[in-house]
């Protein structure tokens, strides 16, 4: 989950677009249905007495194991789908503004995707990274 991420938050300065939020909703989606259904009934059939590591297992587990297999094919439906929309939008994506996130942080005030040396010059830091001011709509 934290490589995932990692490279949707990355996306748009290493490419210069955007991908699609929509796209990235569905898989995700998939991916914690995927997850959960993989790995919860792994702990079930564990707790109620299964072996690890067995190439083969009594029949009281089939209904665990079939539902960690199911889980694992929803999982693969939602990496997969992943890589398609981001290697999709990397090429044919919405151009990305500059800081998309609207970050504070240095590596968000240069252009995207950055140049070789990033900043013509040394940038000279004048407020916090953290610095957030609230929303217009919102109050303290």
């Amino acid at each position: 989950m934290g490589l995932l991420g990692g490279m949707h938050y990355w996306f748009p300065k290493v490419t210069g677009k955007m991908y699609s939020e929509r796209a990235s909703r569905v898989a995700f989606v998939f991916i914690i249905i995927g997850f959960n259904l993989t790995f919860f009934p792994q702990f079930i059939a564990g707790s109620e007495g299964m072996p690890r590591r067995y190439w083969s297992y009594l029949p009281e587990f089939t209904f665990w194991n079939q539902l960690s297999t199911l889980g694992s094919w929803f999982l693969a439906i939602g990496f997969f789908h992943t890589a398609y929309y981001l290697i999709r939008d990397a090429r044919k994506g919405v151009k990305s503004t500059s800081n998309p996130w609207e970050a504070l942080t240095l590596e968000w005030q240069s252009n995207s995707p950055p140049p070789h040396d990033n900043f013509a010059e040394t940038p000279i830091v004048e407020t916090w990274p953290y610095d957030y001011k609230p929303s217009a709509g919102l109050k303290d």
